[in-house]
């Protein structure tokens, strides 16, 4: 089944949409209630600058969960890693495509970035100083209490920041195959569709994680790789801006359609926002 997202270029640039035929809470289990996790550190969680605007960009269909474990419509910012300096994220124009994509369904995002965490973070029991949080257990925590509400349809995943030297880098890949085997344990689904994005080509030391992912998907089923190319940094040399930030989203909403519809015909995407 083709997916014609052209036809709401206009709502998705100008991000607003209507969700009339769904509620705007969530109230116990649905089916038409799909959950995405949101995974990685600081250009996951977010940092691209906040106008009023942006403050504001929201989507009816769009969901949230918060750090008190509530569902909520999603804003910017989606994480709360560091509240200080969290801001505009990839998470809510992925939502607000998917939304698009499947008319009449809720989407739910999990936010479990942390900033400045490396792959080995992310397993059981470690700790991370700096945000006084375990990455991977917080994260379980989280998910299992969104699959008290609905389905989990997917994972993203955008780290490697910290890992982008030559002691870490060769191990990458083996650490992010034992992570989405855990995941899709946890969601007990063995092909939950897995997107990872690539770190910012503005940063010639972050080629080193890039060049890894690139054999992601030939090592892990399931999972697709979304590009970088093109986006730039918000003046740190290593956040993406707001801009690209949003661009980012529909880019990683691009490849869970295509994993999710690979048996059937291909989706059919474009954007104004971005051409690739």
């Amino acid at each position: 089944m083709k997916i014609f997202l052209s036809v709401f270029i206009i709502a998705c640039c100008l991000f607003i949409s209507g969700c009339s035929s769904v509620k705007t809470t969530v109230d116990g289990q649905t089916d038409d209630f799909e959950i995405y996790l949101l995974m990685g550190q600081s250009n996951m969680a977010g940092r691209g600058v906040l106008t009023d605007s942006l403050r504001n960009l929201h989507d009816s269909c769009v969901f949230m969960l918060t750090r008190d474990l509530k569902w909520t419509i999603a804003r910017h910012p989606i994480h709360f890693d560091k509240p200080s300096v969290a801001g505009v994220g990839p998470g809510l124009s992925f939502g607000m495509v998917m939304a698009k994509a499947h008319p009449g369904v809720k989407i739910g995002l999990v936010p479990c970035a942390v900033g400045g965490t490396s792959i080995d973070k992310w397993q059981p029991g470690a700790f991370d100083p700096v945000t006084s949080t375990h990455p991977y257990d917080d994260a379980v925590a989280r998910i299992s209490e969104a699959m008290k509400k609905g389905e989990v349809k997917g994972m993203l995943w955008l780290q490697g920041e910290s890992d982008s030297n030559t002691d870490s880098a060769p191990v990458y890949l083996d650490e992010l195959k034992v992570l989405v085997k855990r995941m899709r344990k946890l969601t007990g689904k063995r092909k939950l569709p897995v997107v990872v994005g690539e770190l910012g080509r503005y940063n010639p030391s972050y080629q080193i994680i890039n060049n890894e992912l690139t054999k992601a998907p030939l090592q892990i089923k399931n999972l697709a790789v979304a590009t970088s190319e093109g986006l730039t940094e918000k003046g740190d040399n290593t956040h993406f801006d707001a801009k690209s930030a949003g661009i980012f989203g529909e880019r990683f909403a691009i490849k869970m359609l295509e994993l999710q519809n690979k048996d059937k015909e291909p989706v059919v995407c474009k954007f104004l926002t971005d051409s690739k």
